[in-house]
């Protein structure tokens, strides 16, 4: 069995690529030098060459604030692009893992937010990201659309890199929003997670199709998960003395995007269809993520 992967070099794209050894099937990961999929021609191409079993898309456009001022470009990467993958997919006859994300939702809810919640993203980023979805559905009866949040990799740009980066170059004290809430994801449960599902469709021949939520239990808020965070380098040795942490509201920050208050994704879906598959545990994660780092 062989598996197409798009955006290979991005946190979660780099994860399913590293960890699919340990898998009894054939990753073929491509990155945007690699595949262009904003071009329907090239996607053709490229899959008469590979002759995927199954694919996954983990591209996309991701710079959330830059997105405001590039919406065309956003657009076409994570709206469009999504459609041509779903409907090359489809003329193969061969089933499409697409990833999302908690930005599709405006944040309002004051619950953890379900798969059948009505979507109102707040950005560019959010919106292109819904219209990829809905292209995906439009365009392809096999699919699994699995939407993460405030995700966080060992390869990549991340909010943990970040602090810890600022920390190592001794910052006495830091500001972080603290009254935006959400669910920090590994990218390496989210690789492993994605990789069990692909599993199953080799031995099963079938999946429960549709949209899924996958995140990290249990939620925090930023301020929360740099407090963690600093905490697990000092324990380590990678950072002397932890940065005195302000706690800021997101008026104090503004952004060009504006961000979801509540990004809490409720999971007992993909749970109940994927009980074997385990949620991501984002702590063990910064642990790991601390590990990797370079003491200062």
């Amino acid at each position: 069995m062989r598996v197409l992967i798009t955006g290979a070099k991005g946190q979660v794209g780099s994860a399913l690529c590293r960890l699919a050894i340990e898998y009894p099937f054939e990753i073929v990961g491509l990155d945007s030098a690699e595949l262009n999929i904003t071009n329907p021609e090239a996607i053709t191409r490229l899959f008469d060459e590979h002759k995927p079993d199954f694919l996954v898309n983990a591209a996309a456009y991701t710079a959330v604030d830059q997105a405001e001022s590039e919406p065309d470009k956003a657009a076409l990467v994570n709206a469009a692009a999504a459609g041509y993958l779903a409907e090359t997919a489809a003329r193969r006859k061969i089933p499409l893992l697409h990833i999302s994300t908690d930005y599709v939702f405006d944040g309002a809810k004051p619950a953890p937010y379900v798969e059948t919640d009505c979507v109102k993203p707040l950005g560019v980023y959010g919106h292109t990201k819904l219209q990829g979805e809905q292209l995906v559905q439009k365009n392809t009866d096999k699919y699994i659309i699995l939407r993460t949040s405030w995700v966080f990799g060992l390869e990549g740009r991340n909010f943990p890199k970040t602090m810890l980066k600022l920390a190592l170059e001794k910052k006495p004290q830091i500001g972080v929003v603290a009254d935006q809430t959400g669910c920090p994801t590994f990218a390496d449960d989210i690789a492993r997670a994605i990789l069990e599902v692909v599993s199953l469709y080799r031995r099963t021949g079938s999946l429960p199709w549709g949209i899924y939520h996958y995140a990290g239990q249990n939620a925090c808020n930023w301020y929360d998960l740099a407090a963690f965070l600093f905490e697990c380098a000092e324990q380590k040795g990678v950072i002397n003395n932890k940065p005195v942490l302000k706690p800021l509201k997101t008026s104090e920050y503004p952004t060009a995007a504006v961000r979801p208050a509540n990004s809490v994704l409720n999971c007992q879906k993909f749970t109940t269809a994927f009980p074997a598959i385990a949620l991501s545990n984002w702590r063990a994660g910064i642990n790991a993520l601390v590990g990797s780092t370079r003491a200062a």
